[in-house]
């Protein structure tokens, strides 16, 4: 086995037990009641306000969570925006406020419902479940962009949440909720459809933010610690970067050395 397979093996290794040690020691700390610091987010600390508004004018809630299916490289974000779901549909389902999700992606449709038929059940409300407010429109993408326009104009939803993996569509449901006179919380990681959501929404979750709606908005130590931890990692990451920056300014070959050595 070459010395370049052995250091970079020995590397990972290291890095892998560092950041094990320190997911382990935040959760802890978690469940002792040291919560890591999450900084503010202003759309999700709308979401309550947004129900609230909902159920005071007795108007419901329209929920989707993109269009991307479990299989697509845009899974994560999906998966992001059902615990959110999770999240408004418990709110919905304390104030007796209707929530109506749409669904384009078939095999999203039971995730759906068993997330907010869970949801009235953790309420003690299951016989206010309406499993008919989880509706499969259409796998066709601008056919179930059409279908949520008509939903929201029929219903007169109050309140708009969006969070997924949106695409060309992004647009359409952003005007048609404004048009409604919804307000309206957003979120995507597709970064090429984030100005037509912050032209249009009221809030908007920029990249990163979806996938950490989860656990700012339950508060699970375990995810919070995941969180930290991958925000330790950017930190190692963004430091290395920097002082390869200052090396390769200054001429200091120590780091490009080291490369060398063990990349042949």
């Amino acid at each position: 086995m070459s010395d370049f397979l052995v250091m970079n093996r020995l590397i990972l290794f290291i890095f892998t037990i560092i950041m094990s040690v320190a997911m382990i020691l935040i959760i802890k700390s978690a469940k002792g009641g040291k919560k890591p610091f999450v900084r503010k987010i202003n759309g999700l600390e709308a979401v309550d306000e947004a129900v609230g508004r909902a159920t005071e004018m007795g108007r419901p809630v329209h929920f989707s969570p993109g269009i991307s299916s479990l299989g697509e490289q845009t899974a994560a974000q999906t998966l992001a925006g059902l615990s959110v779901l999770g999240y408004v549909s418990r709110l919905t389902a304390k104030y007796d406020t209707p929530l109506i999700v749409t669904i384009r992606i078939p095999e999203i449709l039971p995730i759906s419902e068993e997330i907010v038929k869970q949801s009235y059940l953790a309420e003690g409300k299951p016989d206010a479940y309406n499993p008919n407010n989880i509706r499969f429109l259409s796998d066709e993408q601008f056919a179930y962009a059409a279908g949520c326009l008509g939903i929201m104009n029929r219903e007169k939803v109050a309140t708009n949440i969006m969070m997924g993996a949106f695409w060309a569509e992004s647009l359409i449901f952003a005007e048609g909720g404004f048009a409604a006179g919804a307000i309206q919380i957003a979120g995507t990681a597709n970064t090429h459809q984030l100005p037509f959501f912050i032209a249009a929404c009221d809030y908007t979750l920029i990249g990163e933010e979806l996938f950490a709606a989860g656990a700012y908005l339950s508060q699970d130590p375990l995810q919070l610690g995941s969180i930290a931890v991958q925000d330790i990692g950017k930190l190692i990451a963004i430091i290395l970067i920097v002082i390869g920056t200052i090396t390769t300014t200054f001429d200091w070959t120590v780091i490009t050395d080291f490369i060398s050595k063990y990349s042949m």
